[in-house]
């Protein structure tokens, strides 16, 4: 089978290329004889490329957030076409142009595609505002298939009038974190060196906060919260890339704060989550946005509570542990559940049974697999009926 992907792709820096990444390796290892292309964005230069740890082949096609999008049917011509071709879309990426589903159909009308799909990382909801990105989610029903990742999003597009038959959830896939009982000397010897974490400046427990730094992460609110707690219990470790220089701003002076200011790879994100002893994730939604994190899923893999937030990017955290999530924008209730992890550290640990049972049925191979199911099914003509029945796994 022949996958295209349109999606970001590393090495530039984005949480959607890095689950296209994930997902054309799992697609892959459970089933060698596919072939992925990912028909990427201009943004990590023009000149094809392959990921060679993947078995992936990498070919620049379209410029981030133009309404043109006829580099990937050339292409697609180059290459002799496709069995699915599968958007990975997010607003900053593709936008909401209508161009992009006229490039699909076109795709499929040229025989360069026999079946056209799409996964909405991010679904909007009238009180967006954005009349451009409701117009385009209405077209989304002329495709062959729509991929979400939560009920909100699923509920969200039906209201909205896609065909129901057409949309399927499948989770955002999990990676079970293999640095899971190493020793924390060794994690720290290793982030010293490599992101430069100095050991010195940690004390008490460690919580970790990995990630890009954008104002919708709540950092303000977790620094607010630390102030209400007494000094020296614990040590806050944010590390990521900064997007928005204002996110930042509140670390600078705040107490029993590590900023380490840069990107970090999967892998040193997976080296920080082992050596915490608990994930906190403070976020405050955009109003009208439905999306799922991706951390959420790297910190559900390394087996540690997490304490979050009530929002929609954190809905299987509220659906599978809600007495570790407060409601946004309120420091004082953080500050109230962080106080009684501290106390109630191996309850805490016991009552994330859920959240682990979840992330080890959506670790990657199993999400591969539902996507398999339902190419597979398109391709030879039949109809989905559900989840359970395309995927072979009962929910």
């Amino acid at each position: 089978m022949r996958i295209g992907f349109v999606s970001r792709y590393p090495p530039v820096h984005c949480g959607v290329g890095e689950y296209t990444r994930m997902l054309a390796g799992a697609l892959r290892s459970v089933s060698p004889r596919v072939r992925v292309t990912v028909y990427s964005t201009y943004e990590a230069g023009r000149d094809p490329y392959s990921d060679e740890v993947y078995g992936v082949e990498v070919k620049p096609s379209y410029e981030r957030l133009s309404s043109d999008f006829s580099g990937i049917l050339d292409a697609l011509a180059e290459d002799g076409g496709v069995d699915v071709l599968h958007v990975q879309h997010e607003y900053g990426i593709q936008g909401p142009h209508e161009s992009l589903i006229e490039a699909l159909l076109e795709a499929k009308r040229e025989r360069l595609a026999r079946i056209v799909a799409i996964t909405m990382h991010t679904v909007l909801h009238p009180l967006s505002g954005r009349r451009d990105a409701l117009e385009f989610q209405r077209l989304l029903g002329e495709l062959d298939l729509v991929v979400v990742h939560s009920y909100l999003q699923e509920y969200e597009l039906q209201v909205q009038g896609i065909p129901p038959w057409k949309l399927f959830r499948i989770p955002h896939g999990t990676l079970i974190n293999e640095y899971i009982g190493h020793p924390r000397s060794v994690l720290l010897k290793s982030l010293t060196m490599e992101i430069g974490l100095e050991p010195r400046r940690l004390r008490g427990m460690i919580l970790a906060v990995p990630g890009f730094l954008r104002l919708d992460k709540g950092l303000d609110v977790l620094v607010e919260a630390m102030k209400r707690l007494e000094p020296g219990w614990a040590t806050v470790v944010v590390a990521g890339e900064v997007w928005n220089g204002k996110a930042a701003e509140s670390l600078r002076e705040a107490p029993s704060v590590v900023h380490v200011e840069r990107y970090l790879s999967h892998d040193q994100i997976l080296k920080l989550a082992a050596l915490a002893d608990a994930i906190v994730l403070p976020y405050r939604d955009k109003p009208g946005a439905y999306a799922v994190s991706g951390i959420l899923h790297l910190s559900m893999g390394s087996l540690k509570p997490i304490v979050g937030t009530r929002v929609p990017r954190l809905i299987e955290l509220y659906q599978h542990a809600p007495g570790l999530t407060v409601p946004p924008r309120d420091p004082d209730s953080l500050a109230g559940i962080l106080r009684w992890l501290r106390e109630n550290y191996d309850l805490a640990s016991s009552y994330m049974s859920e959240v682990y049972a979840y992330a080890a049925k959506t670790q990657w191979p199993r999400v591969a697999r539902r996507h398999l199911n339902l190419y597979l099914t398109l391709l030879e003509g039949r109809k989905p009926t559900s989840l359970a029945a395309t995927a072979g796994l009962t929910e």
